[in-house]
């Protein structure tokens, strides 16, 4: 019963004393950084008792000090009723919830709870603080953070001050639920521009706002960037030219390979190329690619090298018919492209110009050589000329030759001249009596020889020749036909045959016999003076003299010499003199000109004379009966009386002699 009557009477006396003890300020809620101070409000009115502080539930004691709390104490003046609650540092284990209690009054503060911010670390670059990436290839960036910060930081990147895109952000937590560590990746594609750059990536919090930066520098791996150059760019062919290929890589450069036109060019090595220009390097460009353990670049460039034509399409022979088109084409190249002009040979007149010629409706006088001309464009550098042939098919055209009189009963031949494109089919002689194409008939050879000036030429030219054997008097009043044929016509020429008159030759004679009678006179006269005692003699000596008188042409000529008087004589009759002369060897000479033929009998004198002279008296008329074929006569000799031809021209040299042997 004392106990509760005390209690009551010292409320009794409260109550007179003053007015009730109360918070006059209450802790509230406080975040405070790891390591700075902490500081919890308590004030109290009307209450002159016992405070203490409280954490999570824990009296922590009443003293001012603390004790056993080393970096807790209660600062204030309990008179003026100040109780404040100090921490510091501030750690982590001070994270609770803080109450202030009046125990006298019974009075406890709304509870105040302590978050504790823990500032974050400076981040990590994986790599860094130099990082290695090669030039376009996509790389990545990593940055992270570790330790107990809270809350959970923020990571950024930054270049130049400038936050970059392109991240993603991945957190990684811990078994207690805090926050274990923070990574940021950053995705780019460098180029060459970004060797050196300095990339920052920032851990930022609520702890610190201002964040903390770690810094990397990027070093950029790239093959060779190549420049290529050369000096002169322009040239002309011939000149030296020296080309110059610059690189820069990372790592170094460790090789050069030149090549021109996609092909090495041997022995080339290192940054310097010298070369002599020709045509080729304005079409195939020279190429340098250098190489490092990255990859390798290749730069190329083509010289505008200026040189004089060159052929590259020759004109090919053209073979048309008569009336046709005929169509020539060329090709020169050249720097600076060549003019191109067409003309005929021997002509100054220009036909066409460019790579092209058409003849429109050709003609025999068409056919030749036309020339493709390339003229350069610029001073010193030359030009040229391409031909062709151009043949024109059409019908043959047959010439009559020149061919040289003959004796009756001797040889003879004629000659025409047969040209045609295509060649002809057949070159047939025909007289009164018949034909012949090829071959002997009877008296009558016929041989063919190609013509020498067009040899292997597009325009075939043949040379037929007839020989006759043992001429008659018919053969010299008879026209002679050499005609040709080929697929587009036929043509035809008619010859007729000389004849070569004895009597110069007789004439000759006779005045040799009538000086050589002379002769005989005068020494016979003075014979008779000197030997008049020998009758007898003188007779000897007079008919010794008169023998080789008795080769006088007067009484001893024959049938055959008759018959070739004058009257008989060609149109185109020649008198070779040089056939009287005597030749004193062949004259001493005991071999029968006749090569046999009458060896049976000796040939008298004057009938050796005569068969010297290119006839003979001889009474036998089968002399040229029957007609042996030798193996060739040879080509046919041409004069110069040949008249011009439409496809060439033909040089006839001077008939050789032809001696006749029977």
């Amino acid at each position: 019963m004392l106990v509760p009557a005390l209690l009551a009477l010292s409320f009794c006396f409260r109550g007179r004393a003053g007015p009730s003890p109360r918070f006059l300020q209450q802790p509230e809620d406080l975040v405070v950084l790891l390591g700075q101070e902490a500081r919890l409000p308590c004030a109290l009115g009307a209450y002159r008792g016992l405070v203490q502080w409280t954490k999570d539930g824990l009296a922590l004691g009443g003293e001012r000090d603390l004790p056993g709390w080393p970096r807790y104490w209660i600062s204030g003046s309990a008179a003026s009723g100040q109780h404040d609650l100090h921490i510091k540092p501030v750690e982590l284990e001070d994270e609770a919830s803080y109450e202030c209690q009046a125990s006298q009054a019974g009075l406890r503060s709304r509870p105040a709870r302590i978050h504790v911010l823990v500032p974050p670390e400076a981040p990590q670059v994986l790599g860094g603080p130099s990082v290695s990436l090669t030039v376009g290839v996509p790389g990545n960036l990593t940055c992270r953070s570790q330790g107990d910060a809270r809350p959970a930081p923020e990571l950024l990147w930054f270049r130049d001050g400038i936050r970059l895109d392109g991240t993603t952000f991945q957190q990684t937590l811990l078994e207690e639920s805090t926050t274990g560590s923070v990574e940021s990746i950053l995705f780019l594609t460098p180029s060459s521009h970004d060797d050196g750059a300095t990339l920052i990536c920032r851990a930022r919090s609520q702890a610190l706002p201002t964040g903390r930066d770690t810094a990397i520098t990027l070093s950029l791996q790239y093959p060779p960037v190549v420049t290529l150059s050369a000096e002169p760019q322009t040239v002309q062919e011939g000149e030296k030219v020296t080309f110059r290929c610059q690189a820069t890589a990372q790592p170094p450069v460790t090789g050069y390979r030149w090549a021109k036109g996609g092909s090495p060019v041997l022995g080339a090595r290192g940054p310097r190329l010298e070369v002599v220009a020709d045509p080729s390097f304005l079409t195939e460009p020279v190429s340098c690619e250098v190489s490092n353990a990255v990859g390798s670049a290749n730069r190329s460039t083509a010289l505008d090298v200026q040189f004089g034509p060159i052929l590259q399409a020759k004109p090919e022979p053209v073979f048309v018919d008569v009336g046709q088109d005929a169509t020539f084409s060329c090709a020169w190249r050249g720097n600076p492209l060549p003019r191109v002009t067409w003309a005929r040979r021997g002509g100054a007149q220009v036909l066409s110009s460019g790579p092209t010629l058409r003849l429109p409706s050709v003609r025999p006088e068409d056919a030749g050589d036309y020339l493709c001309r390339a003229e350069p464009r610029s001073l010193g550098l030359g030009g040229g000329t391409a031909e062709a042939r151009l043949t024109v098919n059409a019908p043959p055209v047959v010439t009559a030759l020149h061919s040289g009189p003959a004796f009756l009963r001797g040889p003879a031949r004629l000659q025409c001249a047969v040209f045609a494109s295509p060649a002809p089919d057949s070159v047939v002689w025909s007289w009164d009596e018949g034909f012949l194409e090829t071959g002997s008939r009877g008296r009558f050879l016929v041989e063919t020889f190609t013509a020498p000036e067009v040899q292997g030429g597009d325009g075939p030219g043949l040379i037929s020749v007839l020989h006759i054997s043992g001429t008659q008097e018919s053969d010299f009043t008879r026209a002679f036909n050499c005609s040709a044929r080929n697929r587009l016509g036929e043509a035809g020429a008619q010859l007729y045959l000389g004849r070569r008159d004895l009597l110069p030759t007789v004439r000759i004679v006779a005045g040799a016999a009538a000086a050589a009678t002379t002769l005989l006179m005068v020494i016979t006269a003075v014979v008779l003076c000197c030997w008049r005692h020998s009758k007898a003699s003188f007779s000897k000596q007079k008919k010794l003299v008169s023998i080789p008188g008795s080769s006088d042409g007067s009484t001893s000529r024959g049938p055959e010499e008759e018959t070739g008087s004058s009257e008989d004589q060609g149109p185109s009759v020649h008198t070779d003199h040089r056939d009287l002369i005597l030749d004193e060897e062949g004259a001493q000479e005991t071999k029968d000109p006749t090569n046999g033929y009458y060896k049976p009998d000796m040939v008298p004198p004057c009938r050796l004379y005569r068969a010297r002279a290119g006839y003979l008296t001889t009474p036998h008329p089968r002399a040229f009966t029957n007609y042996m074929k030798p193996p060739s006569f040879g080509p046919p000799d041409l004069t110069t009386g040949t008249p011009p031809f439409a496809y060439a021209a033909f040089t006839t040299p001077s008939h050789q002699r032809l001696q006749t042997h029977v």
